[in-house]
């Protein structure tokens, strides 16, 4: 397995951090749909900076750093036994390479009090799903769409599409033993 280090999310690293996390999710996007993508939250961003910055500041936001380098990041959110993955990237020029499970077990390590995890992503995010349920051991759980809005989302509508997804997005959950 890879080794890698959880590294506390600087102030001064925070606008490097939110870069590095938009050209990820950019790079998976572009990978699915090339340039014809109209999934945007704005101008040419799949996940926007003010998205990332609300995650930052409502958990904990950690470099993930190998060899000296920092090669992706994370934000997740505790709160007792229950956790949430909010945020979870990989350089595009390091990928499969072990780093984002190296990471995972990480967070895990960091959090052992946690019993459940659970996490969400767009459904063209192939390399995601296959991630989360293949490599990490997490299961899908709920599939949010038009018909079946996330109860947390108050821009969600039943009938409605998403804006951002309307294709929709699937929950992941992973119970601890």
């Amino acid at each position: 397995m890879a080794k890698v280090h959880l590294v506390p999310l600087e102030q001064k690293d925070r606008d490097q951090f939110i870069k590095d996390n938009q050209e990820a999710f950019n790079y998976g996007a572009l990978e699915e749909f090339g340039r014809r993508d109209d999934h945007f939250e704005e101008e040419g961003q799949i996940i926007s900076r003010e998205t990332i910055e609300q995650s930052i500041d409502a958990g904990e936001a950690y470099r993930i750093v190998q060899n000296g380098k920092s090669v992706g990041g994370v934000v997740i959110r505790v709160e007792g036994e229950h956790g949430d993955l909010e945020l979870l990237f990989v350089s595009p020029k390091v990928h499969s390479k072990g780093i984002g499970y190296a990471a995972w077990c990480e967070v895990e390590k960091l959090h052992p009090e946690v019993t459940l995890w659970e996490t969400v992503t767009p459904y063209f995010e192939k390399r995601n799903i296959h991630f989360y349920v293949n490599r990490c051991g997490f299961h899908i759980v709920e599939f949010f769409n038009s018909h079946h809005p996330d109860p947390n989302d108050p821009d969600m509508k039943p009938g409605e599409p998403d804006d951002q997804f309307p294709d929709g997005m699937f929950r992941f959950e992973k119970r601890m033993e």
